[in-house]
């Protein structure tokens, strides 16, 4: 194996050798320790992560702090600004990078390099010399924060927007505020068990690794070859090009689902065939926000990975919903087969309205009067799944990576063996503990205070955040492990809103503060750990990268409900279910995130999932949740020699539709097309092209579609100039959300008989 990883690491260990002949020769650090690793395990970060250092080059630079923070703020305001749009766009990290480069070298060129303070601690200077890789890394984290999503805001949105009920700005903030924050907490504390094994490897962090190698490294191009950068500009010249077709003048590349265009009128085969509405059959989408921007990028999944989603997607999609519509099970008939709304007995849409009383409070006897919420086949059975990747993430960890995870904790008080990537870290100054254990409790304490003091807004009690940060601290390793080793993160959104909602139902927004403080907190420490472990990678102090990922956090909270709070007061209608198909602000994941307040909040799970509910049934998935990864356990043991059944990641194969509504079928398969490309065609059969140009092309195609869409946008979205054609019709399949029960009739629908 080590013989395999240097081979496949020599190209990388000569360029590294030949910048280093530039860089003073008593800084390079080449550890000859007994034991040490000299490369990575994992073969991916072998071929992609440079093993030297400078540690003299000047990170926290007057530079790093002035493009990182406008970094920030740009994506920050720019992801809030398109994330209430029915085509949500998501602007990366990646486009910054690339950006800030230029702008780096001419402040490096232009500012003065005159020593201000000299002689005292307080020195410093505006140009510390030539723009360095280590400050570009260090923007890019603040930039990476912007590029994230504050998850509190759609608790905003939820009671501003949809339940037309009172929240201050201040209230909004405070909440924002703490639950952002929270996580640092919990990386703290398991940052030694998720950063520091080299097994942990992260694998979406090596698409920036790429990028900052090629933006940064001299690189000689072979005869009749491109280089790296070269490649890159090529890639994203041409995507930049091409968008302008998805994006605006052919839209329909979206989603081509054929199977519509064969059989026109037909409910059933539009139901079959629509990429955006039903179940996704040969639909493909030739764009790549379809392709990225639910699951991310596909280029940058491990085979193993993509493979386990398409899997879980495949029997998940393909066998329990259409066998549970079509035997007409829950009155599964009189709904459309795929859609996150909420129905009457009858197939109408539920009035929400008319259950929350005068006090924001469930108003039992409306409820009586208008009968049980009704789901869709598809909407039910996502939770049911939600409820097995749930059980089958705690069972997974424990069984696969129980062990290891013990070892880790005994070690952690012993000099343990490293990699050459934690060798090299060990000359930096580590964060001391106490300072994660500072955020944690004063971000408790002031979580506590606003739930409190502005009980009457939030509704949730102080012992709620208590229970709400426990859910987080127990959940936190597990889905750090999985999304460390296969670039997926499940999700504690189901689980959070189920255990409020039984304990403290009617209270929609008590439930949507619970599932904050409970989710968002584990998934912005996974965030912040995947932020340390690109440090790691580019060998960035760990001290400076505490300080750059607190700042980027307090300045894209800001930002994020700023932007959100003005759009809300600005846009008339704005997510309104009702407004006509014109309207390209309905917020399609606030959308879900309120159904999901008043399945779980307003109503509560009692009466649709428990005892005095309809789906009670759908709480069976948490026992084969549990089962599932004893089953691929015990035939790892029966058959030791079947390497392929340890690559079975039960919470990822179950989970795989985690992010269904809002995502759509077209995004999946489109997806998994590609992840199976790039991770398994190119990867076993091109592995010298895999390795120089993968993560490049995964960079470029992001970078094109941030920068396109925003061009795209003001030039021409801002002021509605739109072109009304078919090939603007994004499905082309006007009948999949039509419901196939006899007698129930929808507006725009055929009459079934």
């Amino acid at each position: 194996m080590d013989d395999e990883i240097e081979n496949l690491h020599k190209p990388l260990i000569q360029k590294d050798q030949e910048n280093a002949e530039s860089q003073r020769h008593d800084h390079q650090i080449r550890s000859t320790a007994p034991g040490l690793q000299q490369y990575s395990p994992v073969k991916q970060v072998a071929m992609t992560v440079p093993t030297t250092d400078d540690p003299d080059l000047p990170v926290l630079t007057f530079r790093t702090w002035v493009l990182g923070i406008i970094s920030c703020v740009v994506l920050s305001f720019l992801n809030q600004f398109f994330w209430y749009r029915t085509e949500p766009l998501s602007i990366t990290g990646i486009a910054a990078q690339i950006a800030v480069v230029p702008l780096g070298h001419c402040m490096a060129s232009k500012l003065p390099n005159h020593v201000f303070l000299q002689g005292t601690r307080l020195e410093f200077t505006l140009n510390p010399g030539p723009f360095n890789v280590k400050e570009h890394v260090l923007i890019t984290i603040l930039a990476n924060a912007g590029a994230g999503n504050v998850y509190a805001i759609h608790v905003v949105t939820a009671v501003k927007v949809f339940y037309k009920e009172h929240i201050t700005f201040f209230v909004s903030l405070l909440v924002v505020f703490t639950s952002q924050v929270l996580g640092f907490g919990w990386a703290g504390v398991f940052r030694r068990y998720l950063v520091e094994p080299a097994e942990m490897w992260w694998p979406a962090n090596l698409v920036q690794v790429s990028l900052f190698r090629a933006l940064h490294e001299k690189e000689e191009r072979s005869k009749g070859g491109l280089t790296r950068t070269q490649f890159f500009l090529i890639a994203f010249i041409c995507s930049f090009a091409y968008y302008i077709f998805p994006g605006y003048l052919f839209q329909m590349l979206t989603s081509l689902s054929w199977v519509c265009w064969l059989w026109p009128k037909s409910i059933l085969a539009q139901q079959l065939g629509s990429g955006l509405h039903g179940l996704g059959i040969g639909a493909l989408g030739l764009d790549w926000s379809t392709i990225s921007s639910y699951l991310g990028s596909p280029l940058a999944s491990p085979w193993f990975a993509t493979a386990n989603v398409a899997v879980g997607y495949v029997l998940i999609m393909y066998v329990p919903v259409p066998i549970t519509y079509w035997l007409n099970v829950y009155k599964a008939k009189s709904f459309p087969i795929f859609s996150n709304h909420l129905f009457t007995s009858s197939g109408s849409i539920y009035n929400i309205s008319a259950i929350v009383d005068s006090n924001f409070h469930f108003d039992q006897e409306a409820y009586g009067k208008q009968g049980p919420v009704y789901l869709s086949t598809f909407f039910a059975l996502t939770y049911g799944v939600g409820f097995a990747a749930l059980s089958a993430t705690i069972v997974h960890v424990a069984l696969f990576h129980g062990r290891e995870i013990w070892e880790q904790s005994r070690a952690s008080f012993k000099e343990k063996k490293m990699d050459i990537h934690l060798k090299l870290m060990r000359r930096y100054k580590e964060v001391p503990g106490w300072w994660f254990w500072a955020i944690l409790v004063v971000n408790i304490a002031a979580a506590i205070f606003a739930c409190e003091y502005y009980k009457e807004q939030l509704q949730l009690p102080w012992w709620g955040v208590l229970l709400a940060c426990a859910i987080a601290f127990i959940f936190t390793l597990p889905i750090g492990v999985i999304t460390a080793i296969a670039n997926q993160s499940p999700h504690l959104n189901i689980i959070t809103e189920y255990i409020i909602g039984y304990i403290y139902p009617g209270y929609p927004v008590a439930n949507m503060c619970f599932k904050v403080y409970g989710n968002i907190s584990m998934k912005q420490a996974v965030t912040f750990l995947q932020d340390f472990k690109l440090g790691h990678y580019m060998k960035i102090p760990p001290r400076t990268m505490f300080i750059a990922q607190v700042v980027g956090t307090m300045i894209l909270s800001l930002v994020y409900l700023c932007t959100a709070w003005w759009l809300m007061e600005t846009i008339p209608d704005i997510c309104d279910r009702n407004t006509s198909s014109n309207s390209v602000w309905t917020c399609p994941g606030d959308t879900v995130f309120y159904d999901a307040s008043v399945i779980w909040g307003l109503v509560g799970p009692r009466k649709i999932f428990g005892d005095e509910g309809i789906y009670g049934a759908v709480n069976w998935f948490f026992l084969g949740g549990a089962i599932a990864p004893i089953v691929v356990w015990l035939a790892t043991k029966a058959f030791p020699n079947q390497e392929w059944i340890r690559l079975i990641n039960m919470p990822i194969l179950i989970g795989a539709t985690a992010s269904m509504p809002p995502a759509t079928a077209v995004n999946y398969c489109t997806w998994i097309l590609v992840g199976f490309l790039s991770g398994y065609v190119t990867f076993r059969y091109a592995p010298e092209w895999w390795k120089r140009h993968n993560y490049f092309l995964s960079g470029a195609l992001d970078a094109c579609l941030a920068f396109m869409g925003v061009a795209l946008y003001l030039c021409l979205g801002s002021e509605d100039h739109s072109l009304n054609w078919w090939g603007n019709d994004l499905d082309g399949c006007p009948y999949a959300s039509c419901p196939t029960q006899k007698g129930v009739v929808v507006l725009g629908c055929p009459t079934v008989s």
